[in-house]
């Protein structure tokens, strides 16, 4: 799995930093200047539930590696833009799978899942050789196929992703993702995000340390 930020908002009045653009959004609302720190002003805000304004910044990532079972998770962000790897247009004649713990530290699983990937991999050849557009093949094949997205989304909602899938109810590689991405953007936006990671890196530790 790899989570890139590819791109972030940027203020293109002051010195080109996310947090000074969500400043000057949210002193419009009170009609007051700046007083030199972005930072103290948003924790303030986002304290009192003022989160909207945080809402004019968006990150985009790049996110490769991971199963259609977990981007079909990811999707279901709806304030957001995607554009996945299409397996309509890409051939899949020897496809990555991403496979959960479970299966992998399982000599009898694993085997059993060799056994059926090697079906779905024979399975999808044969299509193809038979005629079969890579749209119709597509039908063999299973969540675990490796995918690739691209994901924008503004901090405010970035802030309830993280909220949600860096939970126990979360599955662990949703989990990880909305990890990788907390990590990634953070530095660019760390008073919006710096309560929450606190948080959410003492609760998981494991999860964080192997980032």
């Amino acid at each position: 799995m790899e989570v890139e930020l590819i791109a972030i908002t940027r203020y293109l009045r002051g010195e080109e930093t996310p947090e000074e653009l969500l400043e000057h959004a949210g002193r419009v609302c009170y009609r007051s200047a700046s007083r030199g720190d972005p930072g103290a002003f948003l924790r303030a805000r986002i304290r009192e539930g003022h989160e909207s304004i945080i809402e004019h910044v968006s990150a985009t990532f790049e996110v490769s590696g991971i199963s259609r079972a977990c981007s079909h998770q990811l999707v279901r962000h709806r304030l957001a833009s995607y554009s996945q790897e299409s397996q309509r247009y890409v051939s899949l004649e020897e496809p990555e799978w991403v496979l959960p713990p479970a299966v992998t530290a399982d000599p009898e699983a694993m085997a059993v899942w060799e056994r059926f990937a090697s079906q779905v991999t024979a399975a999808y050849r044969a299509l193809r050789e038979r005629g079969v557009r890579k749209e119709d093949a597509r039908f063999v094949l299973p969540n675990a196929t490796a995918t690739r997205v691209i994901v924008t989304m503004n901090l405010r909602e970035l802030r309830h992703l993280f909220r949600v899938r860096i939970s126990p109810q979360a599955q662990w590689e949703i989990r990880e993702v909305a990890a990788r991405m907390l990590e990634a953007v953070y530095p660019y936006a760390p008073s919006v995000f710096e309560n929450m990671r606190e948080e959410l890196r003492d609760r998981f530790p494991d999860l964080f340390a192997t980032l």
